[in-house]
């Protein structure tokens, strides 16, 4: 006869020894077991993508029970690196159910938000936070963290962003927002996106976001040249290899060695230029050119991933789906795990 393992009480010590302190939790299993049994607390993510946002949430402690997103290669890519989540892949609107958490997650569709988009208030696909709402009232759990383009604080988006507030506030929730910069917290890139968090009214306690870790005192920021070490400078089919258009050429495209990248897109396109290129020199207003004749590139996918914050070993599967510009889509939609880690790991709430 099996025994199951004991979570409290008594410790199994043919099964695993675990124990929980804080927001951590330590294990040493004897044999394989699924995380879901263990005192992690769990976590719903919605619009996961490839799993930035959820590699983040398992850095600080979390056990991600189910992912969501649109996009096949995005559910490959996430798969090939988080194995054990329940991945649905499709509309989140004809997501009936959800399982139980103590953390929800979002990071909604933001193209009609972007620098980068079509900046159109009344599109459709600004209104998926309806979607996440909906989620949140269903799983009704302790805290939950939403991630979007700072361009939602702009004026003409204002109303979307105080309705999003005013959603989440009637669902039974403190809420905060602030504009964050991976920067700040070790990604080797210039990304300044919008964080809302919330934690159930009924704890009694107030979030507050966390402090840069990275750029002042003793930890420098993190460089291109720390994210990319050890990288190829001409991968061979890993990067966009076309024309610079006019329209790439009418801002300057590109950082140095020991600066953080410019913000990494979903458009390969439009992918920041890798130091190994010439200087880009100003002629006139929305008109650049290269110092010389010398090669230039845009970053690779998979040097984007690293500008992201991904892992070295960051995984890209061979799928049907998975041609170079989608795999550029996914990498460049990401949330960038160590960010999303510092804002959750910031949660005050006795897991």
């Amino acid at each position: 006869m099996t025994r199951e393992p004991a979570v409290t009480g008594e410790l199994d010590p043919i099964f695993a020894i675990k124990f929980c302190v804080g927001h951590k939790t330590y294990k040493l299993l004897k044999s394989p077991q699924s995380l879901r049994d263990s005192c992690m607390p769990k976590a719903v993510s919605l619009f996961s993508g490839c799993g930035g946002s959820d590699a983040g949430l398992i850095s600080a402690g979390f056990d991600v029970v189910m992912a969501n997103d649109v996009l096949p290669y995005a559910r490959d890519v996430y798969l090939a690196n988080h194995p054990d989540t329940d991945y649905v892949l499709g509309d989140v609107r004809k997501i009936g159910s959800f399982p139980e958490a103590e953390l929800l997650v979002g990071c909604y569709p933001c193209q009609g938000f972007s620098q980068g988009g079509v900046r159109d208030a009344t599109r459709k696909i600004n209104y998926l936070y309806l979607e996440f709402a909906r989620a949140l009232q269903a799983i009704n759990p302790m805290a939950f963290i939403v991630e979007n383009v700072s361009g939602m604080v702009r004026k003409n988006f204002e109303h979307l962003l105080v309705d999003q507030k005013k959603i989440f506030t009637e669902a039974g929730y403190r809420v905060k927002a602030q504009v964050l910069n991976a920067a700040d917290f070790g990604v080797a890139q210039d990304r300044r996106r919008i964080f809302i968090v919330g934690i159930r009214e009924d704890f009694g306690v107030e979030y507050n976001f966390p402090s840069p870790t990275h750029g002042a005192g003793d930890q420098p920021r993190a460089t291109i040249r720390d994210a990319l070490k050890g990288m190829r400078h001409w991968p061979d089919g890993e990067y966009y290899d076309r024309e610079f258009h006019w329209y790439y050429l009418s801002r300057d495209r590109r950082r140095g060695w020991d600066e953080q990248s410019k913000t990494i897109v979903a458009n390969a396109r439009h992918m920041p230029l890798h130091p190994i290129s010439p200087k880009l020199i100003k002629l006139e207003h929305n008109v650049w050119r290269f110092e010389n004749d010398g090669p230039a590139r845009r970053f690779s996918y998979r040097e984007a991933a690293r500008l992201q914050g991904f892992e070295k070993a960051f995984k890209f599967p061979d799928t049907p789906s998975g041609s170079l510009g989608m795999r550029y889509t996914v990498a460049g939609n990401a949330v960038p795990p160590p960010l999303f880690e510092a804002v959750a790991k910031s949660l005050p709430l006795p897991w």
